[in-house]
């Protein structure tokens, strides 16, 4: 059998495995050393190929298709420095627990380290932040090197997806000539085990039954229960923890990601803006806890944040069935691995449903008022970042996909968009918290979940313009928001605005751009709108078109922080009072 026979035989009985373990979609960037496996896996009937020239914006497209299917997919590049550019987005993967299965086709041995072009070291390329890495034996046809190309492969995508879910990286060593031969009616079909080469079983994380007992009985015992979601994207949490919520009476501080601001569930035990009364000292020693159940990621907000930080003394579980150390406040009291639905409907069996608490009220109470307060910003007649995300849940349709840029979008999602029952996914790249990769991640996202909608500052936008190009090859729809302030307006937040001095230097950053043209050069439909009648007809008159549409808010950086700085201090403010009313 000569090289290409054995190269053929190889790879497809490499993605004949790849198909049988579960992958769906690949995301490929052309390239020449890559060329056996990319067209292999062109041939496959049951493989969707993503081309996207870009390997940086590719990785992000992949993470998001991802995050979409809760499946692995897969990423192919050819060798060198278009390897190096998926770093990003694998590191993001990672952080998040998105599960990738990365394939970089190298150079063969001979001609590593010998000034071979397009040749760099891609051996553990990616360090730590991948879950595994594998260099792949040079393609060979014995029937012993098919079972490990299949072998490997059912591993890796194991991998990818065993909790908690992640990137893992294949390295392929590929020699001349490369071009595969694919003329095989029967091109993936193996010799043995046809229905994949071996099976591997991924386990849930559970408790033993006296443990059970233990946490039933200890959160019986808490007067002043409370749950905290973060990002968190489990089939079934959203039923599980609400059930158990209201079961023992405790509230749950939702974050936007965790899915439970929005959806038919009633809402009874959601509170949703903790944001803003926690920032009152009164309110949160009225509400200062005994007992904390975290699940998911950190939440966004820092005003929580620094209430998890202040009640360090209150007993905190956080229950985590990726079994990782989600606790960067460094508060938790026990680490409880167990898969987080699973824990809910256990420990929620073994009690009895408890009558309504005085304690859990005064959430509810505070919470609703807080809401009222909050409402008034709707009065604002002028563009307003937060009147912008107050809005949403009016403005977007059923089944809606948000898709949120870091830096104050995601901040004013977490304030302002409250409870409703429009069952709205919102998703958001918050493992690196960067904002690389934005628009591409939301193409990704946009592959699966539609109508999408993306939220994000202007240089955010400039970050990754280049992404818009998939919208276009890929035909995925989006509407894009562009909250333009002209520069990094968190910084207006930080400590570094009270330094002028080369405040706009360092941290302001503005752009000046026009970003009409860019879009056009895409496609795509932009608008620059002047008031909220036109956003809000924009919007509506937009639903059900394809391509791309961009509508443009220009807004003060300056101007915004001060708005927020008003606002917070008039809830504080009123909520002092309305205290003072409720002990009279």
């Amino acid at each position: 059998m000569n090289h290409q026979e054995a190269l053929t035989v190889y790879i497809a009985s490499f993605v004949s495995e790849l198909v049988q373990s579960g992958v769906t979609d690949v995301v490929v960037s052309p390239g020449s050393r890559s060329t056996p496996i990319a067209m292999v896996m062109a041939e496959h009937p049951n493989l969707k190929l993503h081309i996207h020239v870009d390997e940086r914006s590719a990785g992000f497209f992949a993470l998001g298709i991802a995050k979409a299917t809760k499946r692995p997919t897969a990423l192919l590049c050819t060798s060198g420095t278009a390897a190096a550019n998926y770093f990003p987005a694998i590191v993001e993967a990672n952080i998040s627990r998105v599960p990738l299965v990365v394939l970089t086709a190298d150079r063969p041995h001979e001609l590593r380290d010998v000034g071979a072009p397009q040749s760099i070291d891609q051996i553990h390329l990616y360090g730590g932040h991948v879950k595994w890495f594998v260099e792949m034996a040079p393609p060979e046809a014995s029937d012993e090197m098919v079972r490990y190309a299949r072998m490997v492969c059912a591993r890796a995508v194991a991998t990818a997806a065993l909790a908690p879910s992640g990137p893992v990286h294949l390295n392929f060593p590929l020699r001349e000539p490369l071009i595969p031969l694919l003329e095989n009616n029967q091109l993936f079909l193996q010799k043995e085990r046809l229905n994949g080469y071996v099976k591997i079983q991924q386990p849930t994380v559970s408790l033993m039954k006296d443990e059970w007992d233990i946490y039933a009985e200890l959160i019986e015992s808490a007067e002043r229960g409370i749950i905290i979601c973060g990002q968190i994207e489990e089939d079934g949490f959203s039923e599980a923890v609400t059930a158990f919520a209201e079961k023992y009476q405790f509230p749950i501080l939702a974050d936007p990601l965790s899915q439970l601001r929005s959806g038919v569930h009633s809402g009874k035990a959601i509170i949703d803006t903790y944001d803003g009364f926690l920032r009152n000292e009164r309110v949160k020693h009225m509400l200062k806890p005994d007992l904390i159940i975290r699940f998911g990621s950190m939440p966004v907000s820092k005003a929580l944040t620094i209430f998890l930080k202040e009640n360090h003394s209150a007993r905190q579980l956080v229950i985590d069935g990726g079994m990782g150390w989600r606790d960067p406040a460094l508060v938790s009291t026990e680490m409880v691995y167990c898969q987080e639905t699973l824990f809910c409907e256990e420990v929620a069996k073994r009690a009895e449903t408890k009558q309504e608490s005085c304690y859990f009220l005064k959430w509810q109470k505070i919470n609703t008022y807080t809401k009222e307060l909050i409402n008034t910003i709707d009065e604002a007649e002028e563009l307003n970042e937060g009147k912008l995300f107050h809005q949403l849940a009016e403005l977007l349709p059923e089944e809606a996909a948000i898709f949120v840029g870091n830096s104050m979008p995601i901040r004013d999602l977490d304030s302002f968009y409250h409870f409703n029952q429009k069952s709205m996914k919102v998703v958001a790249n918050r493992g690196a918290n960067g904002i690389d990769g934005t628009v591409s991640t939301a193409l990704g996202v946009g592959t699966i979940h539609q109508p999408l909608y993306l939220f994000l500052g202007d240089l955010t936008f400039f970050h990754d313009l280049n992404g818009l190009v998939a919208a276009k090859l890929q035909e995925v729809n989006i509407t894009i928001i562009l909250i333009n302030n002209n520069g990094g307006g968190i910084f207006s937040f930080l400590p570094q605005s009270s330094h002028p001095k080369h405040f706009e230097l360092l941290f302001g950053t503005p752009l000046d751009l026009d970003f009409s043209k860019a879009v056009e050069m895409f496609g795509g439909q932009f608008t620059s709108i002047s008031n909220w009648e036109q956003f809000s007809q924009t919007l509506l008159q937009d639903r059900g078109k394809e391509g791309i549409r961009v509508i443009e808010i220009v807004t003060n950086r300056e101007k915004n922080a001060e708005e927020h700085k008003k606002l917070w201090e008039f809830v504080s403010q009123e909520i002092d009072s309305w205290m003072e009313k409720e002990d009279a």
